[in-house]
């Protein structure tokens, strides 16, 4: 298969992040034309197709996956305070057959540094933290990023809040409104809130808890105002539907959208049987890539019939395992009104271009 991504696995996370995009030598360039056809959040877009938060590290990531024809970019998860990255490596190919079931991601799954699969069969884990370099970076870069949005494109902010020391939970709540807040001052266009990645060990996954969800994007949707709000949601089983639904429905006051999935969580080990990512609280891992696309296309059906039964006015951004335009195309059936791709995208370049020729 060929071993080109955009951002580099085998290069630690500060030097992709200094570097840029790797030149893969399959980019196209894409020259919108004609008037926009699409629509999201009120946004004219020329294609209802981009990258979520995740490889878009810093303007120039923005700039060049724009210039690719990706229209709707999320900015990487962002802190109000600066936070390093997890040890190196953050990326590694996991050996998965077909779909990683929540069945088969209570088992240990293999990590590797190279991998015989395809592009279009490829799944990874990633694990970086969410670092920052700060809002006295960020900022003034996410400046810079809005000024690489071109007609019929979107770009949405991606934060997070961070634990500090003496923060109550009602702190560390705040601390998501202040992420969101300094975001909102730079004219973005719309604002995700990510609570669905585990940012400290004892924390666990922010979505599954129904009081810090509707405190959080209450306290985010005070600060923003009118800019429109999305929620990044991870995968909930069947046996949280009655949550899942609680959920959506209650938060509906507050967003504008929401955004499934992120990744499906899995032990990661070696070709030893031992943790494969160095450092503590590091054996589990998000899995992102072709395996987890059966979580992202049943969580987006089953969001839209709670949308459509309640009558919400809430849009679906449809995440996992969108490799290619046949998954483009079935996120689109479920009830997606805009699809993200970020395995597929860091190993295609070319993706946006062959998604819109189907359009």
């Amino acid at each position: 298969m060929s071993t080109s991504a955009f951002y580099d696995p085998g290069k630690t996370y500060d030097d992709n992040f200094d570097d840029g995009p790797t030149t893969t030598g399959r980019e196209v360039k894409d020259n919108n034309s004609g008037e926009p056809s699409f629509s999201f959040l009120g946004k004219k877009l020329y294609s209802p197709f981009g990258i979520p938060a995740g490889p878009l590290l810093n303007s120039d990531y923005i700039k060049y996956a724009f210039e690719n024809g990706f229209d709707v970019l999320c900015y990487k998860t962002q802190r109000s305070i600066p936070f390093n990255c997890n040890k190196f490596p953050n990326v590694m190919y996991l050996d998965v057959d077909g779909d990683l079931t929540l069945e088969k991601a209570e088992k240990p799954q293999l990590g590797l540094l190279s991998t015989n699969k395809s592009e279009k069969e490829l799944s990874i884990t990633n694990s970086f933290g969410n670092p920052s370099r700060g809002p006295e970076f960020w900022v003034n870069d996410l400046k810079k990023a809005l000024s690489y949005q071109g007609k019929g494109q979107l770009l949405i902010m991606s934060v997070v809040g961070s634990i500090q020391d003496d923060f109550s939970e009602e702190d560390y709540w705040d601390d998501f409104a202040y992420a969101a807040e300094l975001a909102a001052n730079t004219g973005v266009q719309a604002i995700e809130i990510n609570l669905s990645c585990p940012n400290v060990a004892t924390e666990g996954v922010l979505c599954y808890n129904y009081d810090a969800v509707i405190g959080i994007c209450k306290r985010v949707k005070n600060k923003v105002g009118g800019i429109p709000l999305i929620a990044k949601f991870g995968y909930f089983s069947k046996q949280q539907q009655a949550l899942l639904e609680k959920i959506i429905k209650d938060t509906s006051p507050y967003l504008a959208a929401v955004s499934v999935i992120n990744t499906i969580s899995a032990p990661v080990v070696n070709e030893s049987g031992e943790q494969a990512l160095p450092g503590p609280n590091r054996l589990k891992s998000g899995v992102c890539g072709a395996s987890i696309k059966w979580g992202g296309l049943d969580m987006t059906k089953r969001i839209r019939q709670i949308i459509d039964t309640n009558s919400l006015e809430l849009e679906i951004i449809g995440v996992g395992g969108v490799m290619t335009t046949d998954d483009f195309k079935e996120y689109r059936t479920a009830g997606a009104d805009l699809v993200q791709s970020a395995t597929g995208a860091m190993w295609n370049p070319a993706l946006a271009s062959e998604i819109k020729k189907g359009l």
